[in-house]
């Protein structure tokens, strides 16, 4: 094979000459022979072979044309075994430093860099923010924005410093996938924020505030669910790097706000949440909250500010406090059954499982008592109608007439809007209607279809009812279930009563997709007994023998009884069908398979109401 055996370096492009090796010099193949600087970028001039360097026609700073001779250069090979040259970048740092930097910087964002935070955390029976994202997402597949940043605070602290303790400005966010395995990547992407308490308080800070303003438009654009953990301690007044006078400008919150009825949105909080951090966590679509959480807008620095006295942070708002009061939708014991939570909420958005477990359904026809005066728990019959362990319910202690819950039937993800006589027997009051309303709107606005099951008297009544504003809360179920698009199947499991049943059934029972009754589910514009006493007070008044009044008035009640039976109702057309309970589960199965795709109404609501 031909071997060269000297080769004359010319210059390929116009510029100033900035380096070049010296005469005598020994190079290896591919090593720098010359730096030529063009347009203010540097090109290198190689060597084509081992050899030495016999004359160099150029000087540093010297102007050339394309085509000049830079140097000739004689094989050698024999020559360069040893100290010759080779291609390296002179004048530059080598690669391994910048990597070297990059790594120094990536272990200062683990949590073993800061052992003592994180034993502090972990002293409190709490997880670090990195240990509850790593639960959360699939392994491998989270992708995180603004990790380098820190605190803006540099007029105050060093930035050695503050990059050591202040990473990711208190708050790590990215995009990964959540169950994966089970419905696969392209449909599990997932937006994960956590506040970090070691840092700052979890306090929200100048730049953390901008790395959720970037998130939240990536979010926008992908349509992708966000799980968000909120614990901290609201406004970080010690930020100096930017002028700021109120911070009230301020677009997280705004930005925030309208993701709700956009994707879904869950927030968790543990540990204490105030302020800002609070406000986050209220505008999810669903809220978790760990026993001996404190939530609260204002904690307690704010709280003695206003001449409110002086409060513990673990007493401003108690998880269990938020539970009664409706503000959260469910109490774990800590992040670990958070994090379980929110993984199983994500997977009704997600998509149908393709493998399920059921109850014996011939079990369903004696889970009513044979009284239709017993009170019962209607949990027991949710958990026999609908998949083994699918169940989770929201807002269990609040609205307690009522039970709201997200399930699967036969792998299908379903809301479940239930009527629960074991509280007020049944009758919706004021916390109900709201609970129920609230539901609806969130199963519209995650796309979900809805099953009630209907045993009620109707809306309370009564003067102490009425103080509670029922009016207008009764109202937001008709305004909440004239607003569903998406399927709604309805039950009449035992009583169908007034405008409350109605309500139950999405503000008629011609709203939803299919309306059947159980053949012992008794119906009426009222209760019946109430209905004949009224209706026909002037005939039986006018009976003046006690006896034959009430021989009258027990003859009118059963006639109305077997009038609003549930046969003679469907005999009327008023509802689509009466069924076996037995049947249940697999009538609303074959229903959901034959509903029609949902359908949009031109200005969809926008928002899933925080109440």
């Amino acid at each position: 094979m031909f071997e060269p055996t000297a080769e004359r370096v010319v210059s390929k492009l116009a510029g100033i000459v900035t380096r070049s090796v010296a005469e005598g010099t020994l190079v290896a193949a591919g090593a720098t022979v010359a730096i030529i600087e063009c347009m203010k970028m540097e090109y290198a001039v190689h060597s084509t072979f081992d050899g030495i360097v016999r004359q160099v026609s150029v000087v540093t700073g010297q102007p050339i044309n394309v085509g000049d001779l830079l140097m000739e250069i004689e094989s050698s090979r024999a020559q360069t075994k040893g100290d010759a040259i080779h291609g390296d970048r002179p004048g530059e740092p080598p690669v391994d430093q910048f990597l070297s930097e990059l790594r120094d910087r990536e272990h200062l964002l683990r949590d073993e860099a800061r052992a003592s935070a994180v034993e502090k955390r972990h002293g409190r029976g709490l997880r670090t923010a990195r240990e509850n994202v790593a639960h959360l997402v699939d392994p491998g597949s989270f992708v995180e924005y603004g990790r380098f940043a820190y605190a803006a605070q540099t007029q105050r602290r060093e930035i050695k410093d503050l990059i050591a303790n202040t990473p990711g400005d208190g708050l790590i966010a990215g995009i990964g996938t959540v169950n994966s395995d089970q419905f696969g990547p392209e449909s599990t992407g997932c937006a994960v924020l956590s506040y970090d308490y070691t840092v700052l308080a979890g306090t929200q800070g100048q730049r953390n505030h901008e790395k959720k303003d970037r998130l939240f438009e990536i979010v926008k654009r992908l349509k992708v669910p966000v799980v968000f953990f909120t614990e901290g301690g609201g406004g970080r007044p010690g930020d100096t790097d930017q002028a700021v006078v109120t911070g009230l400008n301020t677009n997280a919150f705004l930005e925030f706000a309208r993701l709700g009825g956009l994707v879904p949105t869950i927030g968790i909080s543990a540990g204490r949440c105030f302020a800002g951090n609070a406000a986050l966590l209220g505008c999810c679509d669903v809220v978790i909250a760990c026993e001996g959480s404190s939530i609260g807008m204002g904690g307690p620095a704010m709280i003695e500010g206003g001449g409110l006295g002086v409060v513990s942070p673990d007493d401003v708002g108690p998880a269990s406090m938020h539970a009664i009061a409706g503000s959260v939708d469910a109490v774990v014991p800590d992040e670990a059954a958070a994090v379980q939570v929110a993984r199983l909420l994500l997977s009704f958005v997600q998509g149908t499982l393709a493998t399920f477990d059921a109850a014996d359904q011939s079990r369903v026809r004696s889970l009513l008592p044979s009284s239709p005066r017993r009170a019962y728990d209607v949990r027991t019959l949710i958990e026999h109608l609908f998949d083994t362990d699918t169940v989770v319910e929201l807002r269990a202690e609040f609205g307690r007439g009522i039970v709201t819950a997200f399930a699967r039937l036969e792998g299908h993800p379903v809301g479940v809007l239930a009527s629960n006589p074991i509280h007020l027997a049944g009758a919706i009051d004021s916390q109900g209607a709201d609970k129920a309303a609230r539901f609806m709107q969130l199963l519209e606005a995650w796309g979900l279809p809805l099953v009630t099951l209907v045993d009620t008297p109707g809306f309370m009544v009564g003067v102490e009812a009425e103080r509670t504003g029922l009016v207008r809360h009764a109202s937001r179920m008709f305004l909440a279930g004239a607003a569903l698009t998406v399927p709604c199947l309805s039950v009449v499991t035992r009583r169908g009563y007034g405008l409350g049943a109605q309500a139950m059934c999405g503000g008629s029972f011609t709203a939803p997709l299919l309306t059947v009754a159980w053949p012992q589910a008794e119906m009426g514009a009222m209760g019946l007994e109430g209905s004949v006493r009224l209706g026909f007070r002037r005939e039986l008044d006018a009976i003046e023998d006690d006896a034959e009044r009430q021989q009258v008035l027990s003859k009118m009640i059963d006639r109305a009884y077997e009038h609003g039976r549930a046969l003679n109702v469907a005999s009327h057309l008023e509802i689509d069908d009466v069924i076996d309970p037995a049947e249940t589960r697999a009538l609303l199965v074959r229903s959901l398979r034959n509903a029609p795709p949902r359908v949009h109404s031109v200005a969809p609501r926008r928002f899933v109401d925080s109440w």
